[in-house]
Order: C-alpha cells, then sequence, then structure tokens
C-alpha cells in the first residue's frame, strides 16, 4: 500500500526551529502560503528551512482569487447596513479594498458577494467605474486578507505578479513543488509547467465551480490534485461537498493521480488540545474514500497545537493501516 502523505502549513505556530526539528521525522510535504506571505518573509522563510535541513517544500501560489487587504482589526457588519468594494485605496470608513486589481465590468446590480467565513454576504445595489456600492444581506464579520466569493464568473489572471516572484525566487532555492491555487483550466496548469519545465511536481487545487467542472482535464496535465473543501464550498453546497469529494477523487484515480484533502481536517485543534470523533470520523472516511494524503492548514500553522495535530493525525493513519487486523480482532480496540 502506498505511503499516506502528511503535508502540512507553515506559519508563525510552526517556524521555528524546534518545532520545525520535531516535524521533519513526519511531514511530507512542508506547504508555504503565499496567501500569507511577502515577498520578503518567502525569502526569508526558505533560508530558515534550508538551515533546518527541512526538505519537499511546496510553494502555494495565491492563484485567481480575490482577498481583502490588510486592515487593522476585524469590523461586524450588521445586516442592511451598507459598504464599498473597490480595487482602490478610499479615504471612507467604509470601503473594503480588494486584491488583486480586476474589472468590475461583468458585474452587475444584484450580484451577491460572500465575504470571508464568518457569514458575510453582501449584494451590489449600484456601481461606479471604481466601485461597487453594496448592501448587506447576511451579517458577519470583516476580516483581513480573506476570501471574496463572487456569485459569477470574474475574470482573473491564473497567476499574481507576487505568484511569479515567488516562483522565480523558489527557483533558486531549487524548491520542486508547487500548488497551483484556483485552477480553473487546463490552460492555467499548461501556463504554469511552462514556467516551470517538466521536472518539477505541480498539485493543481480543486476549489471552484470551474476547476469541479474541468477536473478531469486539470488532473491529466497535473502531478497530483488537492481538494480544498472550503473555498470548493463557496459553489457547492456544504451538503454536498462529501460527494464532490469522492468524484474528483473517482475521476483521478483512474488516471493514476493522488488526491489530496484539506480544509477543517482538524479545526478544533487550533485551538483545542484533543479533535472531535466527527473530525476522527471524517479523517477515517477521507481515507476509504481514496485519498493520498492529507493537508493540516491553520491546524499547524496558526494553532496552539500543532505537534498535537500531527500526532493524533498519524494515529489515525496507524488505525486505517490496521483496519483489517483490528476488524478481527477487537481486543486490540484497547
Amino acid at each position: 500500500m502506498n505511503k499516506i502523505k502528511i503535508i502540512a502549513t507553515l506559519g508563525p505556530s510552526t517556524f521555528d526551529k524546534k518545532i520545525l526539528i520535531n516535524l521533519r521525522k513526519d511531514i511530507d510535504i512542508f506547504r508555504l502560503n503565499m496567501s500569507h506571505l511577502t515577498i520578503y518573509q518567502l525569502v526569508q522563510k526558505l533560508k530558515l528551512l534550508k538551515k533546518n535541513n527541512i526538505k519537499n517544500i511546496c510553494i502555494d501560489t495565491e492563484g485567481a482569487q480575490i482577498r481583502t487587504i490588510f486592515r487593522k482589526a476585524k469590523k461586524f457588519y450588521k445586516r442592511n447596513t451598507f459598504l464599498k468594494l473597490s480595487c482602490e485605496k478610499i479615504k471612507d470608513k467604509n470601503n473594503i479594498q480588494l486584491y488583486p486589481k480586476f474589472s468590475f465590468s461583468n458585474i452587475g446590480l444584484n450580484t451577491k458577494i460572500k465575504i470571508g467565513f464568518s457569514g458575510l454576504e453582501v449584494k451590489v445595489i449600484s456601481k461606479i467605474k471604481n466601485c461597487l456600492n453594496c448592501k448587506v444581506i447576511s451579517e458577519g464579520y470583516l476580516e483581513a486578507n480573506k476570501g471574496v466569493h463572487f456569485n459569477k464568473n470574474v475574470n482573473l489572471k491564473p497567476l499574481t505578479e507576487k505568484d511569479l516572484k515567488a516562483i522565480e525566487i523558489a527557483k533558486k532555492f531549487k524548491i520542486k513543488i508547487f500548488a497551483l491555487s484556483f485552477a480553473n483550466f487546463s490552460k492555467d496548469v499548461k501556463l504554469l509547467r511552462n514556467i516551470l519545465g517538466k521536472n518539477n511536481i505541480i498539485i493543481s487545487k480543486i476549489e471552484t465551480r470551474n476547476g469541479f467542472m474541468n477536473r478531469k482535464a486539470i488532473s491529466k496535465l497535473s502531478n497530483s490534485i488537492l481538494i480544498d473543501r472550503g473555498d470548493l464550498s463557496r459553489f457547492i453546497d456544504i451538503s454536498k461537498i462529501p460527494l464532490a469529494q469522492r468524484i474528483i477523487i473517482r475521476d483521478a484515480k483512474k488516471i493514476n493521480r493522488k488526491v489530496y484533502i484539506a480544509t477543517n481536517l482538524l479545526e478544533t485543534m487550533i485551538l483545542s488540545n484533543e479533535p472531535t470523533r466527527a473530525e476522527s470520523n471524517d479523517i477515517y472516511s477521507s481515507l476509504e474514500s481514496g485519498c493520498s494524503g492529507l493537508v493540516l492548514a491553520a491546524e499547524t500553522a496558526i494553532g496552539k497545537n500543532p505537534l498535537k495535530c500531527v500526532e493524533f493525525l498519524k494515529k489515525c493513519l496507524k488505525t486505517y493501516e490496521n483496519r483489517k487486523t483490528l476488524k478481527f480482532n477487537n481486543s486490540k480496540f484497547f
């Protein structure tokens, strides 16, 4: 049986020499998320990882996603209040600046927009050249660097300018693994392949409607697939995510592509010392459905228990590997 891989996202909780050394023996791929790193920080972190003999580093691109820019504190917006969305810096306390810059030309009135994952949703009530005037239809918190999802297609380049700079730097550090965020079409994978060359590994992330619909073509051109269930749930109802996950795995396995599962695996352990029973069951079910690896994101990047998360995940993998023995020898449960 092929070894199930553990991918860990690095962040403030894990950029520590002692923790990195502990993780080194258990983690198969170390992920650096460019959505949360500046170019300067990327260089510094790569130097730190190389110094501590961390291998199999993956650069995860920002990709074709709109995000809110930096703000000092989160803000709560009540239903029926008003705010503005713009790609420009406007002196208005209710203006939300978005990144990267994109055209508002095909965004019409009544377009619904979800901001982050705390329930905030707005509707476009009017627009001018560089600004969308919106009304809050579902209250929630506005925070920095959160995904912004429109209920219609928005034309974005598959790689941002920062992504291109990050790839250039990564090559100098001899990084061989790259994750393409928000892969929508096979042409997106082709673009990255042309930049990287044939000897690098591309993990294409399925996390949009287009990505799901074009999963077969994307998989063919990729070395492996990663399902980001969080962003995908902006396009597919959460009740259907388990089925979507199995469909993506099924289609990828037909052409011998590995699939990694991300989002909410051990969400509770970001703050707690123990996972929930539902999380344990989700991990086992994901393994049972045929995935080739599991991805820890916030759990290891900003969580208070990164080492405990990895330890529990290892226990889950051991249970799955020994499932036949446990099934026929119940005494081994105790």
